[in-house]
């Protein structure tokens, strides 16, 4: 009988392992997932329209401006 993985360290964020999921997915990966459908909805138009003039201000794509403010909060 092989041991269990050794519990997470601190600091970790509980989120889905970088290989692929197994089969089923897991409770874990399905929380993910949903979290993330929701992160990237689709915003009301006057918000979307002034986040692409924005990003095109900075030379980023609405993607890389949408995902700096996703990750860091902030807007640039």
């Amino acid at each position: 009988m092989t041991d269990p993985a050794p519990p997470p360290r601190i600091g970790h964020n509980g989120g889905p392992p970088l290989e692929e999921p197994e089969a089923d997915g897991g409770w874990s990966h399905y929380i993910w997932r949903k979290a993330h459908k929701k992160a990237w909805k689709t915003p009301p138009p006057e918000i979307a329209l002034r986040r692409l003039a924005r990003a095109e201000e900075l030379g980023m794509t609405y993607k890389e401006y949408t995902l700096e403010i996703l990750e860091r909060g902030r807007y640039l």
